[in-house]
């Protein structure tokens, strides 16, 4: 009976990640023989709580490629810092290889208006409130990658910025 619990425990520490797939592929490797078919699956995981990671994975089936990507995605997760209207608390750009991403912050209700890659990745983040625009390449594991630039690294909450400049809040100890 216990190790039933500990399973359904699990599954419920499961069930809070959400995983969305943004892309299969089908690749080929010449070898001797021939060609070698296998799948390359990118895969966005999120909490929509201000957690989320981008992973990418590669096997022989499409649901080995997606079980491997989910699992990478996991290994990637970042903090995404939000506002209380559910948006990044500052402008910022980022970019990744070739491409590049722009966020805005958007008023309550506004929605996210992002495209491809960059709209999943901000969903499950738990963004709601947000303008996003992708430059440059139009590969969605490139544009996944600078979104999380952007949001992972680039954006800092007003806390952080204060720590960072030396000073301290009267209500910070």
């Amino acid at each position: 009976m216990a190790t039933r619990r500990k399973s359904n425990r699990n599954k419920e520490k499961e069930t809070t990640w959400q995983e969305r797939v943004i892309q299969i592929r089908r690749v080929s490797k010449v070898v001797k023989g021939g060609k070698k078919l296998s799948f390359r699956a990118i895969v966005v995981v999120g909490n929509e709580r201000g957690q989320v990671g981008v992973g990418v994975g590669k096997a022989s089936d499409v649901i080995g490629a997606v079980r491997k990507g989910v699992a990478d995605g996991k290994k990637q997760l970042i903090d995404v810092p939000l506002t209380k209207s559910n948006s990044i608390p500052h402008p910022s750009n980022g970019s990744a290889v070739g491409a590049k991403v722009m966020m805005r912050p958007a008023a309550p209700g506004t929605g996210v208006i992002a495209g491809g890659a960059v709209r999943t990745v901000l969903e499950l983040a738990g963004v709601r409130n947000i303008l996003a625009k992708q430059l440059g390449s139009n590969n969605p594991l490139n544009n996944a990658r600078a979104a999380i630039n952007v949001v992972g690294w680039k954006i800092q909450d007003g806390l952080q910025v204060v720590r960072l400049a030396g000073c301290r809040l009267s209500a910070e100890p």
